[in-house]
């Protein structure tokens, strides 16, 4: 007996060390490096990608007017919705971003006479955002959009009564998390990258992954919300999904008409039914938006969501700084040392595309830094949500090209303190088994002397 309790006090004495040792990291609060802050100078980003013959890039231009239209309940808007446009919400640094200094929820709340009020999470200097419940009233999963506002009380809404839902008791009960837009340069890159190029970038430098403790996996979206074990694809093809802050879409189509649907209320061929089917509340045929069938060129013809497709799939990649900030040898030394603490294990500088059918896409580098695998993010970043097969802890790795101008960061867009963003990717231990996979690495950063800090961020601000 005596020997037992030995043993087991020795396991706990061993457990404590262990976590210890993990969990403790050099102390960086008084730390002279600092997050540099929004890139200035141009946007460098918003154009088409280079190579698109003149049909391809009369659909980008198309695809950029439809992005930037702002909605009417007579084009479909509503019955409820987070804003009446995509490019309101993808601003900054140009069309085709994310969340824009002003947030554009504010003001829309009470347009042409809308009676909403606004959400105490939604403020004038904050992020665009969407809000999700984690559970239903009975205690079942929910993890579904739940829109901020209703046309009830437009003026082009007559005759609509519809309330919002209750946003300040779900918060009371610690039940609403939050979304903000991710950006679109690039997509039609990361849309071309075969699988074959994602699995194999998954089991490279396998050593240095295990040892940090670092594992990541595709996303299988299985219908019925069902776990299977397996890693996050495509519910039918079992191809690797990578759109979305848990990597639930395949590919650009669906991602725009889950857009329209979700985030306007606007029915599309790929959801065609209405979020809130309450007679009053209808103004427009369902579906909302379709292809014209009658139309004379195919520009004309194609519904809202594949022009949004269009041009998101042929918006070029944001181009980085090789001197902003600190200097061209200050970002050169932060992208070194950004490898050897082990943040390239997940955030990859570069994969590339295959044999696209559109030549501009085709055979091409994608220096996007993601894996577009999930990960473990530990309980600091946990949103309770399951998306396919990644769970409440898991999120796809960011792809972090165009960083240096973006404003908000992580997925509710809690911080815009880059050195903030980084300390939030560290929580959980593996004694208490919910350790994020980004432990070691944040705390590979953490050991750094400031001046290497500063130039890690100077380094991602570049990009």
């Amino acid at each position: 007996m005596k020997k037992l309790v030995v043993l087991l006090l020795a396991v706990v004495v061993i457990g404590f060390l262990l976590f210890r040792d993990e969990f403790r990291s050099p102390d960086d609060s008084s730390s002279a490096a600092r997050d540099p802050g929004v890139r200035g100078g141009a946007a460098g980003a918003g154009a088409p990608i280079a190579g698109l013959t003149r049909s391809e890039l009369a659909l980008f231009n198309a695809g950029k007017d439809e992005f930037a239209q702002a909605e009417k309940v007579a084009d479909g808007l509503g019955p409820t919705m987070n804003l009446d446009g995509c490019g309101a919400c993808h601003l900054q640094p140009a069309v085709g971003g994310t969340s824009p200094a002003v947030n554009p929820q504010v003001a829309f709340a009470a347009a042409n006479g809308a009676a909403n009020t606004v959400p105490s999470f939604i403020t004038a200097k904050g992020p665009v955002r969407e809000a999700r419940f984690v559970k239903n009233a009975d205690g079942t999963p929910d993890g579904g959009v739940h829109d901020l506002f209703t046309i009830a009380g437009r003026a082009d809404a007559p005759g609509c009564a519809l309330a919002q839902p209750d946003f300040e008791r779900e918060l009371a009960r610690r039940n609403v998390i939050f979304r903000i837009p991710t950006p679109v340069f690039g997509a039609g890159l990361i849309e071309q990258i075969p699988d074959k190029a994602i699995l194999a970038n998954q089991v490279d430098d396998a050593p240095r992954k295990k040892e940090l403790r670092i594992r990541g996996r595709p996303n299988i979206v299985l219908a019925g919300h069902a776990i299977s074990g397996q890693a996050n694809n495509n519910g039918n093809d079992g191809t690797v999904a990578r759109f979305g802050w848990k990597a639930q879409n395949k590919s650009l189509l669906l991602f725009s008409g889950e857009a329209y649907n979700v985030e306007m209320g606007i029915t599309n061929e790929l959801f065609q039914t209405e979020r809130d089917e309450t007679p009053a509340c209808q103004f427009a045929a369902v579906p909302n938006d379709i292809t014209k069938s009658d139309a004379k060129t195919l520009v004309e013809g194609i519904g809202a969501i594949e022009k949004f497709a269009f041009f998101a799939r042929f918006l070029a990649p944001p181009g980085p700084s090789r001197d902003a900030p600190g200097g061209g040898e200050s970002i050169a030394r932060g992208r070194k040392l950004f490898a050897n603490i082990g943040c390239a294990l997940c955030h990859t500088p570069t994969l590339n595309t295959g044999n696209a059918a559109v030549a501009a896409l085709r055979n091409q580098p994608v220096n996007l830094f993601s894996d577009l695998l999930v990960h473990d993010m530990g309980p600091g970043l946990a949103d309770g949500i399951t998306q396919g097969q990644a769970g409440p802890r898991e999120f796809r790795t960011a792809p972090l090209w165009g960083l240096g101008q973006r404003l908000f960061f992580l997925h509710d867009g809690r911080t815009s303190d880059l050195r903030e963003a980084i300390r939030a990717h560290r929580s959980g231990s593996s004694f208490t088994r919910n350790a994020s996979e980004a432990n070691a690495v944040v705390k590979n950063f953490n050991g750094l002397p400031d001046a290497q800090k500063q130039d890690v961020l100077n380094f991602l601000r570049s990009l």
